[in-house]
């Protein structure tokens, strides 16, 4: 190699260093187990778990539809919640027909000056169709509401211009309904279901 393509810093710091090992920190839905949950999160508390249940679709889709779904809402000991969630088709006798719509994304609660958590929160949301959404909202006790602040798609992915989404505890299960503005039109439902807590 000549000095004229070689490296002017020199080699990075990397090139020989050993390998490392496996990601050292724990994400955990089971609050039993695992780093304790940061005090701003206590707030949002009846959230975290995994939930599994079924649901119902429509807009855009040109017909109603019905679905499982498998939401997991974990922490790994710092002010915000991981959010996953997994769709999956149904037929009328509610055997899987084919996969779904899949978002990842993350819930964090707003701190005042003094670092302590107000009834506010945000979170980012991004999906398989290309769109991802900024939500600003609020969690008081088992229920959390909240509605798109900004939202963006890929050259090819779902014009999305907006969403509401309403989550509850009740009764033990997680219930939630979302709105979504795409394709032109203005807020319609979009999905709705009924979760049960099967894990933490």
């Amino acid at each position: 190699m000549s000095s004229e393509t070689e490296n002017p810093l020199g080699p990075p710091p990397w090139l020989n260093a050993p390998p490392v090992e496996a990601y050292p920190y724990e994400d955990t839905h089971d609050l039993r187990v695992g780093p304790d949950l940061h005090p701003s999160l206590l707030g949002l508390l009846p959230f975290i778990g995994l939930w599994r249940g079924r649901g119902q679709g429509g807009f855009p889709a040109d017909e109603d539809y019905n679905y499982a779904q498998e939401v997991r809402i974990s922490h790994d000991g710092r002010p915000f919640l991981a959010y996953e969630s997994r769709i999956w088709l149904l037929d009328d006798d509610s055997k899987p027909i084919g996969q779904g719509e899949r978002e990842l994304g993350f819930w964090r609660p707003v701190l005042n000056a003094d670092g302590r958590p107000t009834d506010e929160m945000e979170a980012t949301l991004t999906s398989e169709n290309g769109v991802i959404e900024i939500y600003e909202g609020e969690a008081h006790n088992t229920r959390l509401e909240m509605a798109t602040a900004g939202v963006g798609h890929t050259a090819t992915g779902l014009p999305v211009t907006g969403a509401q989404r309403l989550y509850g505890i009740v009764e033990g299960a997680l219930l939630y309904a979302h709105e979504m503005a795409a394709n032109g039109e203005k807020l319609r439902p979009h999905l709705s279901a009924r979760l049960l807590r099967i894990g933490g």
